[in-house]
């Protein structure tokens, strides 16, 4: 993917005064981490009130921060005539109904056969939006609803709600174990200090909010319904494992455990379950063009249903 100019103008609202730039940047320009942001500030690409500044410099309420740059290379994403499972599509946005074992971005492990490749073979137009339009992501066996924004001003509005809190986000899991109730887990989240490619609870990282309610108990499981207030990588994974009911099937927080007592075809459905348990249900957040509040959903999938009907009584 080529560059392409980008060019911002934002006034500094009352609660970001006296922020550092860098911060109040990144809050402004959601879209843009924090770290990039803070390369063009030195490469004297963002201006404060028409004048370079430094990352750690404060700006004070009705200021003016004046951003032009080159959007990020993201890598060579290569369109792919791949099926993107769109499921709604308007001029503002795409509503993705990802199946499990579809990666929804390419990385240096799977740079292609993703939905990101198949995406710019349906609308080659995203290529011209950061990050091709993705405003949140799911994990590779994670299925259900994703936003994909179509202009850069719906994926502006989109990852201001998003930051939020105002997207509503629906989850059905199962787990393992016979849950008595529902609750939150409210912690902090962050990189596992021994195996970097995992999350973990941890001391000084990020909050992480995860509501739950049961949704039907089995004899040795239970369906949940998890809301996300918050969207930490592998959130309710890591939560629902640190409570002490990971998900079935997942191959990194758990080690899916065998009931005792349970029967030979519960086991055996267990031992070959393909994926966790995990599915994104129901997506609601406001229309970036029309202000209105729009909801999505997505049936459980057919792997999900199976399961579950043979780990009933």
């Amino acid at each position: 993917m080529t560059n392409n100019k980008i060019h911002h103008q934002i006034i500094v609202p009352e609660e970001l005064n006296n922020k550092r730039l860098d911060y109040a940047a990144s809050k402004l320009l959601p879209e843009y981490s924090r770290s990039l942001i803070q390369k063009w500030i030195k490469a004297n690409m963002v201006k404060l009130d028409e004048h370079p500044a430094k990352p750690k410099d404060h700006v004070l309420t009705g200021q003016k921060i004046e951003v032009s740059a080159e959007a990020p290379d993201d890598g060579e994403w290569k369109a792919e005539d791949i099926d993107p499972h769109i499921m709604f599509e308007d001029e503002s946005f795409y509503i993705i109904n990802k199946p499990p074992g579809l990666v929804t971005h390419p990385a240096p492990s799977t740079p292609k056969h993703t939905l990101m490749n198949a995406l710019l073979h349906y609308d080659s137009n995203l290529k011209t939006i950061p990050r091709a339009g993705m405003i949140h992501r799911l994990d590779k066996d994670t299925s259900g609803l994703l936003i994909v924004a179509r202009t850069e001003d719906a994926q502006l509005a989109l990852l201001q709600q998003m930051k939020a809190r105002d997207i509503q986000r629906q989850y059905v899991a199962i787990v393992h174990g016979t849950m008595t109730s529902g609750g939150t887990i409210e912690t902090e989240m962050g990189r596992h200090p021994k195996h970097r490619t995992k999350m973990a609870v941890v001391n000084e990282g990020r909050i992480a909010i995860t509501h739950y309610k049961i949704r039907e108990r089995l004899p040795f499981h239970t369906v949940l319904t998890v809301t996300l207030e918050t969207g930490r990588t592998h959130q309710i994974r890591v939560h629902m494992a640190h409570l002490g009911h990971p998900v079935i099937g997942d191959k990194v927080y758990s080690k899916n455990p065998l009931p005792k007592g349970c029967p030979p075809e519960m086991i055996e459905a267990l031992r070959k379950c393909p994926r966790h348990m995990l599915h994104a249900e129901r997506l609601s957040f406001i229309h970036p063009k029309t202000g209105e509040r729009v909801t999505f959903e997505a049936p459980i999938p057919e792997d999900m249903v199976n399961i579950t009907s043979i780990l009933r009584p």
